[in-house]
């Protein structure tokens, strides 16, 4: 049985997809191992064009109201890389989060 170009591609497509998929970048100001706990703040901000456009910033001061800040972290979720594939990435939206202590 012959098999296909797309045949032979499909794997390698999939394993590609599935492992850039999620990623995420944590920053912990004291070290330490990564908090997986309910963060203290969580949204969806938009980028385009694969990410290259867009910038946003967080006051973590404000949002943990003078609380020390544990951990930030940007991912991109399984939702995130959906609504990328199916613009395209002309719509590459990230997660930001962010911990704060007690």
């Amino acid at each position: 049985m012959r098999k296909t170009v797309f045949s032979k591609l499909l794997p390698v497509m999939l394993v590609t997809i599935i492992i850039s998929s999620c990623s995420s970048v944590t920053v912990r100001p004291d070290g330490g191992d990564k908090n997986r706990d309910q963060p203290s703040y969580l949204d969806s901000k938009p980028f385009y064009f694969w990410g290259l456009v867009g910038e946003h910033e967080i006051d973590v001061n404000a949002l943990c109201e003078g609380a020390a800040v544990e951990q930030m972290q940007s991912v991109t979720t399984v939702s995130d890389f959906l609504m990328g594939v199916v613009t395209f990435y002309i719509y590459a939206p990230r997660t930001a989060k962010v911990w704060c202590g007690e």
